[in-house]
């Protein structure tokens, strides 16, 4: 069964860290491109990070250097560690692969004091 399983969203304080996992299985993983994406209510979702097959990256402008992306194709993982977070950055967070455009079941990340 092809699943994506997200982990790690919470609530943190500004400035705050986290980690997201997004657990792969039913894919060959090497060969998928992964990304990220969040959504608020009452607004489309938005990319936040990319990594391709390659291991090339890409982000989203006003997130690039607070965010980083990662996977491990051993572990059929990919990662988001988000830095220096911000009540702006309150979303849900999906975890996404193609091709097949595949979709976690989201995970929520809240960031208030």
């Amino acid at each position: 069964q092809v699943q994506l399983v997200e982990s790690g969203g919470g609530l943190v304080q500004p400035g705050g860290s986290l980690r997201l996992t997004c657990a792969a299985f039913g894919i060959v993983f090497s060969m998928y491109d992964m990304a990220w994406y969040r959504q608020v209510p009452g607004k489309q979702r938005e990319l936040v990070a990319r990594i391709l097959s390659s291991g090339n990256t890409n982000y989203a402008d006003s997130l690039r250097g607070r965010f980083t992306i990662s996977r491990d194709n051993a572990e059929n993982t990919v990662y988001l560690q988000m830095n220096s977070l911000k009540s702006e950055d309150t979303a849900v967070y999906y975890c996404n692969a193609n091709p097949g455009s595949i979709w976690g079941q989201g995970t929520q990340v809240t960031v208030s004091s």
